[in-house]
C-alpha cells in the first residue's frame, strides 16, 4: 500500500461494516433521516495521519451513498468520524476520492 494513494476498490469486509455502523448515527443525523437498511458493498482506503476509508453503502434497493470515514491513529484515543459522504448514488457509481 502506497502512503496517500487510495487502494483499488475491493468488496466490504467485516470491519468495513463494523466501520460503517459506528458512522450511520452522524450520517443520519446530517440527513434528518434514518435508514433502514445499510450494507457496506466496497470500500477503499487511504493511508495518510491515520486511515482514510471511502465505503459504498446501500441504503434502498437501488440507492447508494459514499461515505468518507476518517480512523485516527491508534494512540489518539478517538472514535471514527464520518468527514464527508455523497447520496443518491447507484450500484454501478465509482467509489472514487471526495
Amino acid at each position: 500500500m502506497m502512503c496517500g494513494a487510495p487502494t483499488a476498490a475491493q468488496p466490504a469486509t467485516a470491519e468495513t461494516q463494523a466501520i460503517a455502523d459506528q458512522v450511520k448515527p452522524q450520517l443520519e443525523e446530517r440527513e434528518n433521516k434514518k435508514y433502514a437498511t445499510f450494507k457496506a458493498v466496497e470500500f477503499r482506503s487511504q493511508v495518510v495521519a491515520g486511515m482514510n476509508y471511502f465505503i459504498k453503502v446501500q441504503v434502498d434497493d437501488d440507492e447508494f451513498v459514499h461515505l468518507r470515514v476518517f480512523r485516527s491513529l491508534p494512540h489518539e484515543n478517538k472514535p471514527v468520524a464520518l468527514s464527508s459522504y455523497q447520496t443518491n448514488k447507484a450500484r454501478h457509481d465509482e467509489l472514487a476520492y471526495f
